[in-house]
């Protein structure tokens, strides 16, 4: 297969880690090699636009310019956030004025030409659920109930960010589906959480994390997945809050969807990160269990550390 150049983002090797390294040892599985973009720096992320947007295109240019020396045929990042500033800086700078601003803040022009994609993309479109579904036959996630979780940014704006529905994604339920789980109808897969409001207004963090958790608590769902670290931070970290908010207890496991990729695949538990978590996967494993056994399956083999 093809050869990625490979952004982490900030988080990816702070505060989302496992997210990193996950998503390495999945892609490395499924025969897809990612090449480390040289001497990479922040995107901007999500705070630099609301600053200056020629600010904002230019350090995402910056890494831009840094893939393009690579022999890769996209530039690939697992961050949502990241993708955003990614592609909205091509997308700006399809404007000759706009460009020539941000050119004169870069060391070199970009020239534009590599594509960007989420490695969800990647791998929904070029491994694909049914090449995943046949390496899995034993489909070893059977009997986990799953709410996917999209995030507000993941699809939106549509016409920037050109993957999937912008208000009823499926990549993730597909990859889901392949592992053999339960993918349960989620109907806020893609209403903010509220992570950016996080820090000035935890009370409206805490209702908007709170209605996501309860809706997915009420749909049966052991978990929930998602591809945004914000999001998944958000919603592991602030359980307490969200419980304070709506007066109901919550103890729902986050997964990063390379988390659950991982577990199916066998891969090593020191790359999986599922003792990063703050809310235990093994809930959602143990329900897991309880399902497979009242459906007459047997256990997948899972070490004794991930189920």
């Amino acid at each position: 297969m093809s050869t990625y150049a490979y952004y982490p983002g900030c988080s990816g090797l702070g505060t989302s880690r496992e997210y990193d390294t996950s998503t390495r040892a999945v892609c490395r599985a499924l025969g897809l090699t990612l090449a480390d973009i040289p001497d990479w720096s922040c995107c901007g992320s999500t705070p630099a636009h609301t600053v200056d947007h020629t600010l904002s295109s230019a350090l995402a240019a910056r890494n831009l310019a840094q893939a393009e020396d690579l022999d890769a045929s996209a530039l690939i990042t697992p961050c949502p956030s990241c993708l955003t500033n990614l592609k909205m800086a091509v997308h700006r700078m399809r404007d000759r004025d706009f460009r020539d601003r941000v050119n004169k803040l870069l060391d070199r022009p970009v020239r534009r030409d590599l594509p960007v994609k989420s490695v969800l993309q990647v791998l929904v479109e070029d491994v694909g659920p049914e090449e995943l579904a046949s390496r899995l036959p034993d489909k070893p996630l059977a009997g986990l109930k799953l709410a996917p979780y999209y995030g507000c940014i993941m699809n939106r704006p549509p016409e920037v960010m050109q993957f999937d529905d912008p208000e009823h994604p499926t990549a993730m339920d597909r990859l889901m589906l392949a592992l053999g789980a339960d993918v349960v109808p989620f109907p806020l897969k893609v209403e903010c959480c509220g992570a950016s409001f996080g820090v000035p207004r935890k009370d409206i963090t805490a209702r908007l994390s709170g209605k996501l958790l309860e809706t997915a608590m009420d749909l049966g769902a052991h978990a929930m997945v998602t591809a945004c670290p914000l999001c998944q931070m958000n919603l592991d970290l602030r359980q307490d809050q969200a419980a304070s908010a709506l007066g109901r207890k919550f103890q729902m496991p986050v997964f990063y969807y390379t988390q659950l990729m991982a577990v199916a695949l066998r891969l090593p538990q020191n790359v999986i990160g599922l003792n990063k978590l703050c809310v235990s996967p093994h809930i959602a494993f143990a329900a897991m269990r309880k399902a497979r056994a009242e459906a007459g399956r047997r256990d997948p083999s899972f070490s004794e550390e991930v189920a």
